[in-house]
């Protein structure tokens, strides 16, 4: 059985008028999009910050054309080809399920992956002398920077291992 092919519904000037007026009207009252299929605690950041959902999927569209002509790469014989191709099918899959999730999984940023995450402690930890855990490279709110190797360096300077004295180095026997 064939189907009989419909013709295109002709419409004069009034008509195609009133009919995008209509359309119009239901556009303005369904109102703006919200954004469902974007996690909740990622969906009302600023199109300024660093991880707004409309960057990432601008990023997404430029990875996925990039990923398209780098197709020939994914069967390459070349090791260092393939890893390319899988290093950025990887950071679209981050960006992806970043979106789906709120958690970004990957210490890169950016359409080319050109900028580093920066780590910022919330909660400070003690160790058991009651000084403040630190790690070189975080944020910490309390100094209000960056812990760098200096700073380490000089808060750790004078402690002691209280343990020490249990401490032992064993000694392998050569086969």
């Amino acid at each position: 059985m064939v189907k009989p092919i419909k013709r295109k519904r002709k419409m004069t000037e009034e008509q195609r008028a009133a009919a995008a007026e209509r359309l119009a009207k239901a556009r303005a009252a369904r109102g703006p999009s919200k954004n469902l299929s974007i996690h909740e605690s990622i969906r009302d950041l600023p199109d300024d910050h660093a991880l707004s959902p409309k960057k990432v999927k601008s990023w997404i569209k430029e990875l996925q054309l990039k990923l398209r002509s780098m197709k020939s790469m994914k069967n390459s014989n070349e090791r260092k080809e393939r890893g390319a191709y899988y290093i950025e099918e990887t950071y679209l899959n981050n960006l992806q399920s970043y979106l789906s999730s709120g958690v970004y999984k990957d210490s890169r940023f950016g359409a080319d992956r050109e900028k580093l995450i920066r780590y910022r402690s919330v909660v400070l930890a003690y160790d058991k002398n009651g000084m403040v855990k630190r790690t070189v490279g975080v944020f910490y709110p309390d100094i209000g920077q960056e812990w760098t190797q200096e700073m380490d360096s000089e808060y750790y300077a004078g402690r002691t291992i209280p343990n020490k004295s249990k401490v032992h180095k064993t000694r392998r026997k050569s086969s």
